[in-house]
């Protein structure tokens, strides 16, 4: 459906009706004087077929703000002469309506692994490794500017050549163009926004996978302080399946980068220990000591999950696998790092030797 074109004498009335409204003040009804102006009669009807003219005029406005207001209605853009896509080219959700709108594009970041970005459910083409290390940089403060120097320090590890400002540039422009690939053209971003000598990803137009996790961890948490240990498995495992491997890989060990990376390994390994926790804590001990004697393995150090596998192990009718695993870990914060179990390892030790009602499993739950 296209839009017929405006009644030149519409046109005309907008012009006017500013004019004649400033001029003349409050339009009264039509043929109606307004107060003060009875007078000699030449002057009054004056007044009168001026005042009734404006009121016509803003009869106009109204019809042709209602006109505007269905056209809208019904996915109708006026078009101008000098415009180079038709409305129906142009989809109603990407229509940039006032300089506040809605961001163009649903944009979806994923940085626990290497950077990914989804406009719309599909996945989009992010650029030469500069270009998604700008990205990464920019995913990790998303809500907060980033200054230029900052990612020039970051992307040229503090050497840029005379190009790096020029070749920054290129990047956010090439970024803009795949996150707002409807944007239309000398209109500004809503996804990935200048602020002075700044750039800034909207939190209101983006999600990141990251955030995803943290909500699930703390859902998880939550859920066990409340005795609800399926309901943290699940939120659990939820948050642990959204990761691909080393979060913001690109530029993790960027100084702007490895604090939040580094934050969310500590939250990933925590969230481990948290789900084998509660395989424990539903009976599914068996479960529980494979994964935990891998995590420990890897992570040797970590007492809370040397703590689990023992449990697990005692739980699982394995009593001196049990003892083993504390003694040895005993003698590596010995041997290595000159200090005691913690008190709750020793504790946990002394349970197991006098085989501790309070240690017994649960019944299963299925």
């Amino acid at each position: 459906m296209h839009a017929k074109p405006l009644d030149r004498e519409v046109r005309r009335t907008l012009t006017a009706v500013p004019v004649a409204v400033e001029e003349h003040g409050k339009a009264t009804e039509p043929g109606q004087l307004p107060p003060g102006s009875e007078g000699p009669g030449g002057s009054a009807r004056r007044i009168a077929e001026l005042e009734r003219e404006v009121w016509e005029l803003r009869r106009a406005n109204e019809t042709l703000k209602s006109y505007v207001s269905k056209a809208l209605e019904l996915d109708i853009t006026p078009r101008r002469r000098d415009d180079h896509l038709t409305a129906a080219a142009v989809p109603s959700s990407r229509r940039v309506l006032s300089p506040v709108a809605a961001p163009a594009a649903a944009v979806e970041f994923r940085v626990l692994g290497s950077i990914e970005a989804y406009v719309d459910g599909r996945l989009v083409d992010l650029g030469a490794p500069k270009q998604r290390a700008a990205l990464a940089l920019l995913v990790s403060q998303v809500g907060q500017p980033v200054s230029v120097d900052m990612l020039v320090e970051a992307l040229w590890d503090g050497r840029p050549p005379q190009s790096a400002i020029t070749s920054l540039h290129a990047y956010i422009a090439n970024l803009r163009r795949a996150l707002e690939p409807h944007r239309a053209p000398r209109t500004p971003a809503t996804v990935l926004c200048t602020r002075g000598r700044s750039y800034l990803l909207d939190s209101r137009a983006v999600e990141v996978d990251a955030h995803r996790f943290g909500e699930s961890a703390t859902a998880g948490w939550q859920a066990l302080d409340r005795g609800d240990p399926q309901r943290a498995l699940h939120a659990f495992e939820a948050g642990l399946a959204l990761w691909r491997g080393e979060a913001y890989a690109e530029v993790s060990a960027a100084r702007h980068v490895t604090p939040a990376a580094v934050r969310l390994e500590e939250l990933r390994l925590s969230m481990i220990e948290g789900r084998c926790a509660t395989l424990i804590a539903v009976g599914n001990h068996e479960l529980a000591v494979p994964e935990l004697a891998a995590f420990t393995q890897a992570h040797p150090l970590r007492e809370y999950g040397c703590e689990l596998l023992s449990l697990a192990l005692y739980r699982a009718g394995r009593q001196a696998n049990a003892l083993s695993v504390l003694r040895a870990h005993q003698k590596r914060m010995v041997e290595d790092l000159g200090i005691s179990p913690s008190p709750a390892l020793q504790h946990l030790e002394l349970e197991i030797l006098r085989q501790a009602p309070e240690l017994r499993a649960p019944g299963r739950v299925q």
